[in-house]
């Protein structure tokens, strides 16, 4: 999304001036579940291949659907660190935690880039929790993803959605405002997410994406 300038909240003062809308801060791919695979009796595709030889399907089935890339992101015009608020994207249904419009997203959102394997690797914002970035990084998914525990649910269980965080959408929040909005939890893993029994056992199947 668009970025803006801003400091970091408690112990940054707030910024000088509003810097202008910048691009590459929002990546964005379609949630989309995938039956849960035997992990003892086939090695999973995320295991065996880097992110450049996925294919389509493979590629969109990794975004676990958090919605955390989809907040809206400022920037210090002074030292370009980056924080996250919790404001999301025009777009952005915070029920469903999936893009309202995700054919289209580019078209109407032009700060709205494409995630890709050079990007997965090079955006230092990612969230640690982000498949994409876990991936690149050579590590594994988490219990949660919906690869890993079959149900679209074990996302919001595990509290690493933003599903009931997101104060608001883009639209509403004035550009002067943007700067109390700034939170810290979007680019940290949630301690319950480390242990497979935060969360309930997956109870739905997974929905086509």
């Amino acid at each position: 999304m668009s970025q803006q300038d801003a400091k970091a909240d408690g112990a940054c003062a707030a910024p000088k001036r509003p810097a202008p809308a910048a691009k590459g801060l929002t990546p964005c791919v379609e949630p989309t579940a995938r039956p849960r695979q035997d992990l003892d009796a086939e090695k999973p595709f995320w295991r065996e291949k880097p992110l450049e030889e996925m294919n389509k399907t493979e590629w969109e089935s990794l975004c676990d659907g958090c919605g955390r890339c989809c907040l809206v992101k400022l920037e210090d015009e002074d030292t370009g660190a980056i924080y996250f608020t919790d404001v999301a994207c025009r777009l952005f249904d915070a029920g469903s935690c999936r893009c309202a419009d995700y054919a289209n997203r580019r078209r109407k959102v032009h700060d709205c880039i494409k995630l890709t394997p050079e990007t997965a690797r090079s955006l230092a914002w990612l969230p640690p929790s982000c498949a994409y970035r876990l991936i690149a990084e050579g590590r594994d998914l988490a219990w949660w993803h919906p690869l890993v525990s079959g149900s679209t649910e074990t996302v919001h269980e595990a509290g690493v959605s933003v599903r009931g965080r997101v104060a608001a959408l883009e639209t509403e929040v004035r550009l002067d405002d943007y700067v109390d909005h700034i939170v810290a939890w979007p680019g940290k893993r949630p301690k319950a997410a480390k242990r497979r029994s935060a969360a309930p056992a997956a109870k739905s199947k997974i929905r086509g994406g």
